[in-house]
Parts: C-alpha cells; sequence; structure tokens
C-alpha cells in the first residue's frame, strides 16, 4: 500500500481526476491531486506550449535567439513579475528594474531576457544572443548570431523565397509567407519582397549567407555551403 501524487497545470484537473480515479480502480494506492494556477500574461493570454506564439526550451526548436526576443518582447506590466518568475536577480534589483518608466523599461526586458536565456542556455549563448540584437536592430547591422541555417550552394538557384522562409522556421508554411509577402512583410537583405513567386540566387549571398527578415523583431541567416 502506497501514495501518489499527481501535479499539473490548473487546466488538466479534469485529467487528474480522472486519473485519480482510474488508479484508485485498479491499484491500492492512494491518490492525490496537486494543480497550479497557469502562467498568463497582464492581458490574460495563456504561456503554455500550445499558446500562440509558444517558447520551446529545446534549443532545435527554439534558437537562444528567438528564446531571447520572446521575453524581450513581453509586455510592460509583465516585467517586474517575469523577473521575480523566470531569473535568480536579487530582489532589490528586481525592485530598482520595476521601477524604470517610460523608454527605459526597455532596459529591464533586455535584463529579463539576458538572464531568462542565461539560465536556460547559458550565459555565453545569452550574451551573443544580447550582442546580435543590440546589432540588428539598435547598430543596424547583420550579426553572425542570428538563427542560421545552412544550404548548399546546388540547392539555391530558384529556391523560391517563400521556401526560404520556411526552411529558415521563420514561417510555417508557404501559403503563409506568401500573406506576409503581400502585406509587405517579408524583407532579403533588408530588401522588401513584392513578389510571391520571386526566387534566390548566387546574387543574394552577402558575407557567404543571405539575410532573411519576418517584420521588424524575426530574422535569420540562410547560410550558402
Amino acid at each position: 500500500y502506497g501514495c501518489s501524487l499527481q501535479m499539473g497545470g490548473s487546466d488538466q484537473w479534469g485529467n487528474i481526476v480522472n486519473g485519480v480515479e482510474l488508479g484508485r480502480r485498479m491499484e491500492s494506492f492512494e491518490l492525490f491531486g496537486l494543480t497550479q494556477p497557469l502562467i498568463t500574461t497582464a492581458s490574460g493570454a495563456k504561456m503554455g506550449k500550445t499558446a500562440q506564439g509558444a517558447v520551446w526550451l529545446n534549443a532545435d526548436m527554439v534558437s537562444p535567439y528567438d528564446y531571447w526576443q520572446y521575453w524581450r518582447n513581453c509586455e510592460d506590466a509583465d516585467v517586474g513579475r517575469f523577473l521575480k518568475i523566470f531569473t535568480d536577480l536579487s530582489l532589490d534589483e528586481i525592485a530598482r528594474l520595476e521601477a524604470l518608466q517610460g523608454a527605459e523599461i526597455n532596459d529591464a526586458k533586455k535584463v529579463l531576457a539576458t538572464e531568462a536565456t542565461a539560465l536556460l542556455h547559458g550565459r555565453a549563448e545569452a550574451d551573443k544572443a544580447a550582442g546580435a540584437a543590440q546589432a540588428t536592430f539598435e547598430q543596424g547591422v547583420r550579426s553572425d548570431d542570428l538563427p542560421t541555417v545552412d544550404i548548399p550552394a546546388a540547392e539555391l538557384n530558384g529556391l523560391r523565397i517563400a521556401a526560404a522562409f520556411v526552411r529558415a522556421g521563420l514561417v510555417a508554411s508557404n501559403g503563409e509567407a506568401k500573406r506576409h509577402i503581400a502585406a509587405g512583410a517579408l524583407r532579403v537583405n533588408d530588401a522588401a519582397v513584392s513578389d510571391e513567386n520571386a526566387t534566390l540566387s548566387a546574387a543574394d549571398i552577402v558575407d557567404g549567407a543571405i539575410k532573411l527578415s519576418l517584420g521588424k523583431k524575426k530574422h535569420a541567416l540562410l547560410k550558402v555551403s
């Protein structure tokens, strides 16, 4: 005879109750269920693997750079709470960052992004992500520390730009890429793409790679080998 505990988010209460009942019927175990409130943003959106814009801990699913950007782009009202939950900073330092107002709140977001990324991917990757973001957004130059996807030179010529964005992980499908093209949101080497049937060629390679951008915040390098 023994006991067991099932833990999960509050949205899993039904599954946990069913598990407790199944265990009671099949085994001589005393089962307990424990849930905790889901983490939500200030606007009420759920943070989870099924939520739009979900973030993954595995670097193969979300690069350290994109993970950094995820926290950098959080809502202003969430910064203090997320610093307490997702970093190891002292409460005094968090209080200082929480007090920042206006444009300075962006400095607190950068600290959140760097510290949260360092906990998951290590300090070196966090610093690389922060440096890449600074180069891309503040200095207006390309950084080689942007997320990179390798492509053989033989596959480049004639590759549709829409397919390249899919390959780089910036969009989920060719259809999504075409919708972004129609909205003027896709750029190759910082030049807007207007033709959904446009293709890439060796002429697009700059210093061994092609910069792909979705809007102002999502970037990747297509490195030609």
